[in-house]
């Protein structure tokens, strides 16, 4: 059974369409990164998923249940880009944690013992279940990621949405949110994330979907990252070189200016010497 559908879905803002025509299927227990350039259409996509799109035409679903735009639909939580928070609101760790209980808890304006369990839970499994009474302005870039994404696990979704998650974070912090990710995949979260981060991020995904204004096209890394299909989704000349033992792949654009520039080929030997960098991307991703 599918997670989430769309069927020919059209959408954007003040009558301009973002996005046009795109049919795609994600199954539960998948996980889904969706790349293309800025203004490509990613987050107008999870806007879709959310209701939060305005759409023109096409049928959206979530858990087998059409979504109704306005209303966000039952089963789903969302973690919005960190850049987006007002990080003055005077609330706690615990107060932001404690809205994602909202819908779930009783007829009383205040947490219940349960919600309150369930926020030092979450936060517990999130490494971060000291810093329940701090003020998130006061918090690291990687400890506020990781009370966005509690936020959105309290509410124990089967969906899990990420616009960007690894942005603004430095390289061990990154590699620690991606490792959670995939441990809650594992778990059986269906997972659907943004990111610009090819190489970082991208590579290691098990299905990708390649955006700019439409589905460019999709697939495991392996067959989707070639140079004429992230070309055509990034408007730019890109190569895509691999290392022949491990299967890791390294993109990078193609112009004159950069060390892989158009006046190189691709070959044993250039792939030789790119092994170095080939190897901290690491190997392919498991099948979908």
């Amino acid at each position: 059974m599918s997670a989430v559908e769309l069927r020919e879905v059209s959408g954007g803002y003040h009558g301009e369409p973002v996005v046009r025509d795109v049919s795609l299927v994600v199954r539960r227990g998948d996980f889904v990164g969706l790349i293309g350039p800025s203004g490509a259409g990613k987050t107008s996509l999870l806007r879709a998923i959310l209701g939060a799109l305005p759409r023109v035409e096409g049928e959206v679903a979530v858990l087998g249940r059409p979504v109704t735009p306005g209303t966000p639909p039952a089963g789903l939580s969302y973690v919005p880009q960190v850049e987006s928070v007002d990080w003055d609101f005077p609330v706690t760790v615990d107060d932001v944690v404690g809205m994602g209980r909202i819908g779930r808890s009783g007829p009383w304006p205040w947490p219940s013992r349960d919600d309150r369990a369930e926020v030092a839970t979450t936060l517990a499994r999130l490494g971060i279940g000291d810093l329940g009474q701090r003020h998130i302005r006061e918090l690291s870039g990687g400890q506020q990621q990781r009370v966005f994404l509690a936020r959105a696990l309290v509410a124990r979704p089967a969906v899990l949405l990420l616009d960007e998650p690894t942005a603004s974070v430095d390289v061990k912090t990154r590699d620690e949110v991606m490792h959670l990710l995939a441990e809650l995949h594992r778990d059986g979260l269906t997972i659907v994330m943004t990111t610009h981060e090819l190489n970082a991020v991208a590579a290691h995904l098990p299905w990708v979907v390649c955006v700019n204004g439409a589905v460019i096209a999709q697939g495991a890394p392996t067959d989707v990252f070639t140079g004429p299909i992230l070309s055509r989704t990034f408007g730019t000349t890109m190569r895509v070189l691999r290392d022949t033992e491990t299967g890791g792949v390294l993109v990078a654009e193609a112009g004159s200016h950069g060390p892989f520039g158009s006046h190189l080929g691709i070959g044993g030997r250039q792939e030789a010497e790119v092994g170095a960098a080939l190897a901290g991307v690491g190997g392919g991703p498991a099948g979908r």
